[in-house]
């Protein structure tokens, strides 16, 4: 996967924090964001995460020709013949590593590529396969801005009930 252009505007910055319930001027006011000594208004620490809305690929992003994990119940939906190729995995942790603040007026691309993988023995569901997805996003100077790290897991089989 790879986003080619991801803009981080004022407005969508503006509502991320607002939906964090995060109130600090610093996300929505430049005098604010200048005082504290940065050239712009930054993002939030999460916001990359807003990046899933420009990836055609998006597993969670609807696609009105195919059936859609986040629908309900209607045709576009997942139906009790459809394989959920999800199924069984979880998401396990997600860091951040950021390089400079990310801020408004930046224009982001990112590309993903795999990270490790590990096993452990689980207590019901036998072994625990852990992976990792790395997501880096680059300005428009491609320099490193963002790395993002999700940890997923899934299990070899479904867990036993007690």
């Amino acid at each position: 996967m790879a986003i080619g252009r991801f803009p981080v505007e004022a407005g969508q910055v503006l509502q991320f924090a607002r939906s964090l319930g995060d109130v600090n001027p610093v996300f929505t006011d430049p005098k604010v964001a200048i005082s504290a000594g940065l050239d712009a208004i930054p993002a939030p620490p999460t916001y990359v995460q807003a990046s899933a809305h420009f990836d055609p690929d998006y597993p969670l992003r609807p696609h009105p020709d195919r059936p859609w994990f986040g629908s309900g119940r209607e045709a576009t939906g997942y139906g009790p013949d459809d394989e959920d190729t999800a199924g069984g995995m979880l998401h396990g942790e997600q860091h951040f590593v950021y390089h400079r603040p990310l801020l408004v007026g930046d224009v982001l691309t990112a590309t993903v590529r795999d990270g490790d993988t590990w096993t452990k023995l689980g207590r019901r569901g036998g072994e625990l396969r852990f992976f990792e997805i790395i997501t880096d996003y680059h300005d428009a100077a491609a320099e490193l801005v963002v790395t993002a790290r999700v940890v997923g897991v899934s299990t070899q089989h479904q867990p036993k009930e007690n």
